[in-house]
């Protein structure tokens, strides 16, 4: 049987940035508007229930106060009536009747409260029959006598529709009031609704923001130069969109990169195989091995040996550079103890170290450390050039590491002239030379810090001066490798 595929509606990665946001903004609105309407439907019905209220109280109190004037009215028209009997009375007295029993009728309340209903009747049937007494009955002595049980009887029920009306407008009143809790009750529950928008708007938030740090994060190794690790991206379209152009980009960077690194190579092989026949060719001139040498050939033969000293240390620089620029050659990662590698640059500065009769202060401390040995040989040699280059003769320059968990810290300190302040933000700019060393006969490159700091960044790493100026004051540079110490115990070497 054949498989249906159905496409999946629910992958966040077929959303684009902007339906993305629509959607979050549609979702986070959607509940607050309903939360919106619902409270302003509970104000409304209590705006109208309360409105309510209070036509009614202000009718039942016009009604009960018509009802009490009228029917004075009424019983002082009887009661004269039945006296003089004067038909202009008798008249008088059926008009507040039909007044009363109107007031009566008009009052909705009395209609709809079944206590009040009842009494309105009651009332009715009395004035009823104080009419047909009126009206239809040959009045005796006896009448008056009547009439007053009547009204007494009338003005007890009205006491009575005066007493309902207050309970009833009470009993109203303590609805609204009701009414009135249950809608601020409902209003606080409706403020859940607020962190329940607030998780929405945050989970939005993370999905759009999300692929935008890993892009960056994609941007941050380019820039330092990782260019083989593809950059491979599946997200919204825009997304997408960005991450196969930073891909192109990606692979025409590593290909120039492996262009100039190999021109680079090629260049300063070419440049050395030459220079050493130059350089031995001059040595021999300048020892007298050919022949005795006048003073002004010899004078020529030391400024021949000088720029071949200075062309050869300048290749070996552009090498180092090369190192930084040949990012395939910062992936190797291996074991190394960190003493021998000092001790290894250490055997290749010997000559410099010997002529100017410096003494080394190096602990040899047992350390293995996870890096690339090669690139920390480069940073090491280069701080330690710096420093012979400073170091007045017959002086000291002291080596010395220590380890916080697994970070390392590492200062190589001279006893210079030190640098001056103006120049200490320069030192690790490229080409920059600050001021040349006593009797300088060979010239730098200015690229050996640069060198330092760019592997450094390559590494996590960081490198610190603390540099006065003065006989003997010196300079620090110290340099931090995060996570490089290696734990593991191994054969021989006691960590």
């Amino acid at each position: 049987m054949k498989k249906l595929n159905f496409p999946n509606i629910f992958n966040i990665n077929l959303f684009s940035i902007r339906r993305l946001t629509i959607l979050g903004f549609a979702l986070v609105a959607f509940p607050l508007v309903l939360a919106l309407l619902y409270s302003a439907n509970q104000v409304t019905q209590l705006s109208h229930q309360s409105t309510s209220t209070i036509f009614n109280v202000a009718d039942l109190v016009k009604t009960n106060r018509q009802i009490n004037l009228t029917l004075g009215k009424m019983e002082r028209s009887a009661g004269q009536f039945l006296i003089l009997k004067d038909q202009d009375l008798l008249t008088s007295y059926l008009k507040h009747e039909k007044k009363v029993l109107t007031t009566i009728a008009s009052n909705t309340l009395f209609k709809t409260d079944s206590s009040l209903r009842s009494l309105s009747n009651e009332f009715a049937e009395i004035i009823s029959d104080v009419h047909r007494y009126l009206t239809l009955h040959e009045l005796k002595e006896s009448s008056l006598e009547v009439l007053k049980v009547k009204f007494t009887q009338l003005v007890s029920i009205r006491k009575k529709l005066a007493e309902q009306s207050n309970n009833l407008l009470i009993s109203q009143a303590e609805k609204i009031k009701i009414s009135a809790n249950n809608v601020r009750h409902d209003m606080l529950k409706s403020l859940l609704i607020i962190p329940f928008t607030l998780i929405i708007a945050t989970i939005f938030i993370v999905l759009i923001t999300k692929p935008l740090k890993q892009l960056l994060r994609k941007i941050h190794a380019l820039e330092l130069s990782h260019f083989e690790e593809k950059v491979i991206f599946n997200g919204s379209p825009e997304i997408k969109e960005i991450a196969d152009a930073l891909e192109v980009m990606r692979k025409r960077l590593h290909a120039l990169e492996l262009q100039k690194s190999s021109f680079i190579r090629h260049i300063s092989h070419e440049l050395k195989t030459p220079l050493a026949a130059i350089r031995e060719g001059t040595e021999l001139l300048y020892d007298n091995s050919v022949g005795e040498l006048n003073p002004e050939q010899q004078e020529i033969s030391n400024i021949i040996r000088s720029s071949v000293t200075r062309l050869q240390r300048l290749i070996e620089d552009l090498l180092d550079f090369n190192i930084v620029l040949d990012s395939t050659s910062l992936q190797d990662v291996e074991i190394v103890k960190l003493s021998l590698l000092v001790e290894n640059v250490l055997q290749q500065r010997s000559l410099d170290i010997k002529r100017k009769k410096i003494t080394i202060s190096h602990k040899n401390q047992a350390v293995n450390l996870k890096v690339n040995a090669k690139q920390l040989s480069v940073i090491l040699d280069n701080l330690l050039s710096n420093a012979i280059k400073y170091t007045n003769e017959n002086n000291v320059i002291t080596i010395k590491y220590s380890l916080d968990n697994t970070q390392l810290t590492l200062s190589i300190i001279d006893r210079g002239c030190g640098i001056d302040k103006e120049q200490q933000d320069k030192i690790f700019d490229a080409f920059y030379q600050g001021t040349p060393e006593v009797n300088a006969t060979i010239k730098g490159s200015g690229l050996g810090l640069t060198i330092v700091k760019e592997l450094l960044l390559r590494l996590n790493g960081s490198i610190e001066m603390k540099s006065n100026t003065g006989i003997n004051h010196g300079t620090v540079m110290k340099i931090t490798l995060p996570n490089a110490f290696y734990k593991e115990k191994m054969i021989g070497v006691k960590i």
